[in-house]
């Protein structure tokens, strides 16, 4: 029996060290893990900057990231980096040249498989939940801004090369072999870059804009020269382009919205009778956020449809589209001058009384709108 209790004591103790160091690699893989989330966390902050970044590309820095990339795919480096001043221009040369020029896309090989299986390491090391909240601590903070913004570009290299229906198939299809450089920051700041697969693409990013790799060739786009956006990190500028590039490729847009450029030119000008007799709804409503829905008012001698203790209610009727309904109230708080500021607050176009908007602008019913003080 002694030998039987011996054996036992021994595998028990055996078993019990397993345990241990088991317990102690995990602690050991939980730390590393924990320290690579903490590091892309940090490295949030970069990125967001990275993604703003305006003027000439860092060029030797991003034709060695390119070759980098090629590598860690298990590519050859391709024979030669071309620079092109605008997403526009990298597609217009890929659409012009002579087949087999360039060799197959591979983008594929150098960004898709490398983020998935970067992806799949994270899923498999926190889980999936874990990995939800750090990407919304990470490049989800960049993600819907970032990705309006590559959209955009899209659409405007789409805009101006494809001349015919047919020719857009052509034009959309080279820009799905572009890597967005810069713009593919949310992902680079979820992951972490510092080393790994994903360090050759993160080094062009860091140092140029969007690129195209292919087996022979890669075409690397420089950085825009401008870039203008709002609060809500929305395209926004109203007398230029609110993202150019070097060879004149630009997007105008105010407040998010696109406009043609020489949208911009009048409205500086603007009058009661040019906005009423703009056709497109859309870009009468720019016309009319920028003029200003008081100036608007008061140049186009509109007359209050409503007026209550908490402000006057005011209804601009266009054609083919719903009515401007807003709020004029005025701040009970007095100004270090002694003025009284007047606000404007856009309601629905069904409201009725101006006590109904304001309490629309609180989520409140009007009959359940009480202020206990008005400032």
């Amino acid at each position: 029996m002694a030998d039987v209790t011996g054996v036992a004591e021994t595998a028990g103790t055996a078993a019990t060290a397993e345990a241990t160091e088991a317990t102690e690699a995990r602690g050991v893989a939980d730390a590393v893990r924990a320290a690579e989330v903490s590091a892309a966390v940090a490295e949030a902050d970069e990125w967001r900057r990275v993604v703003a970044v305006t003027g000439a590309a860092d060029r030797a820095a991003a034709e060695a990231g390119v070759r980098l990339a090629y590598r860690l795919a298990g590519l050859d480096e391709p024979e030669r980096v071309e620079w092109v001043a605008s997403p526009r221009e990298a597609v217009a040369r890929v659409l012009a040249a002579p087949p087999g020029e360039r060799g197959a896309s591979v983008r594929d090989a150098v960004r898709s498989r490398p983020w998935a299986a970067e992806r799949d390491a994270w899923h498999a090391a926190v889980g999936r939940a874990a990995w939800s909240a750090h990407w919304q601590r990470t490049g989800g903070r960049l993600w819907d801004t970032t990705r309006t913004l590559t959209e955009r570009i899209a659409t405007g290299v789409v805009a101006e090369l494809a001349a015919a229906p047919e020719e857009e198939a052509a034009v959309r299809l080279a820009l799905l072999d572009a890597v967005h450089g810069q713009h593919d920051a949310p992902w680079l700041a979820a992951f972490g870059t510092a080393d790994g697969r994903l360090a050759g693409l993160a080094a062009v990013a860091r140092s140029a804009g969007w690129w195209w790799p292919y087996e022979k060739v890669a075409l690397v786009a420089e950085r825009p020269t401008e870039l203008h956006r709002d609060e809500a990190g929305r395209l926004d500028r109203g007398d230029g382009p609110a993202l150019a590039f070097p060879d004149g490729f630009a997007l105008y847009a105010w407040r998010g919205m696109p406009v043609p450029a020489a949208f911009l030119d009048e409205l500086g000008s603007l009058t009661p009778q040019r906005i009423r007799a703009e056709e497109n709804a859309e870009l009468r409503r720019v016309m009319l956020e920028f003029n200003g829905y008081d100036r608007y008012l008061e140049e186009s001698g509109a007359r209050p449809s409503g007026r209550d203790e908490t402000g006057v209610l005011w209804r601009i009727d266009l054609a083919d589209d719903e009515p401007v309904v807003m709020v004029e109230v005025v701040n009970s708080t007095p100004e270090p001058d002694g003025t009284h500021r007047t606000y404007w607050l856009r309601v629905p176009p069904r409201t009725r009384t101006a006590r109904q908007g304001v309490a629309w602008t609180f989520g409140l019913t009007e009959e359940s709108y009480a202020p206990a003080l008005e400032t």
